[in-house]
């Protein structure tokens, strides 16, 4: 197992456990709990959270200071990808192997389920009590600017308004800026935030997630129309079910690859100069050859 594949997985199964932890099934036997811990809980790559804690190493801080801002960043992941699924929005039936949310709790309980985790993630970055009331307060406002009506939930909005209608390169690049990208940019962030980083080493954080986030997004698109549904963990194709115009629809696979290849060189650039970037370098760069 590469030096990659252990340090997700050990930064996974944290996270795993912390929730585990902090949402105990002990709570109640409402459907509300189950149906929290049965996303949180799901086999996922928690790729927010592990940059979250990774980006709090390279700058000098430690996983103590960061795990509640790692965990705070899954909960709104969670919540999102709770609700993209809901017959509302993409009505997926699958979800990291498992039957989504709301074709096991229905669509109320998973509509009050990511309500409850969008909650959660400023509940835990409030009360981290490793770090100082200013560091908290600022996690909170990047958080709640990245996945509100500026960053994600704006982007999820254009996403659904442009179904059906002819979108650029330029404007999916925009959609996608903040459907996928700014959650991936706050993940980043937050660990600089959490270990005290300069302005200098956010500025450069800040150019890796953004690039990152996009070249992440291509290929989410090539392995949508690459990969079964066995293999990706959720439904392939479904851009195409839900009339989306992608990457890979307007550049074809070989031009969205090499688009991908280009935006991972430029996140790369921006952070190979720090001391201990070598992991986030190859993290970036593997991410190209992902299969899910």
């Amino acid at each position: 197992m590469s030096e990659k594949d252990v340090r997700l997985e050990k930064h996974a199964q944290m996270i795993t456990e912390e929730f585990d932890r902090r949402y105990p099934a002990v709570h109640g036997n409402s459907d509300l709990i189950k149906s929290m811990r049965y996303s949180l809980l799901a086999p996922g790559k928690r790729v927010r959270p592990h940059l979250t804690l990774e980006f709090c190493k390279l700058f000098g801080g430690n996983e103590e200071q960061a795990i509640p801002y790692a965990c705070a960043v899954e909960c709104v992941h969670t919540y999102s990808l709770i609700h993209d699924d809901l017959p509302c929005m993409d009505n997926d039936d699958l979800r990291r192997g498992r039957p989504t949310n709301h074709r096991v709790y229905g669509e109320a309980i998973a509509m009050l389920a990511g309500d409850a985790l969008l909650t959660e993630a400023f509940a835990l970055i409030a009360g981290n009590a490793a770090l100082s009331a200013e560091q908290n307060a600022r996690a909170v406002a990047l958080l709640a600017n990245k996945s509100g009506y500026l960053g994600m939930v704006g982007g999820q909005d254009e996403d659904i308004r442009n179904e059906d209608m002819p979108v650029g390169t330029e404007d999916l690049d925009r959609i996608n800026g903040k459907k996928t990208g700014d959650l991936l940019l706050a993940a980043c962030e937050l660990g600089c935030i959490a270990a005290g980083a300069d302005e200098e080493a956010v500025a450069a954080a800040r150019i890796y997630a953004k690039n990152f986030g996009a070249a992440f997004q291509i290929v989410d698109d090539i392995l949508d129309v690459s990969v079964s549904t066995r293999d990706l963990g959720k439904s392939a194709l479904s851009d195409v079910k839900n009339r989306k115009t992608t990457y890979v629809t307007l550049l074809g696979k070989d031009g969205a690859l090499a688009k991908a290849e280009a935006l991972i060189n430029e996140a790369v650039d921006a952070i190979k100069g720090y001391e201990g970037s070598e992991y986030l370098v190859e993290f970036a760069l593997r991410s190209l050859t992902r299969k899910k």
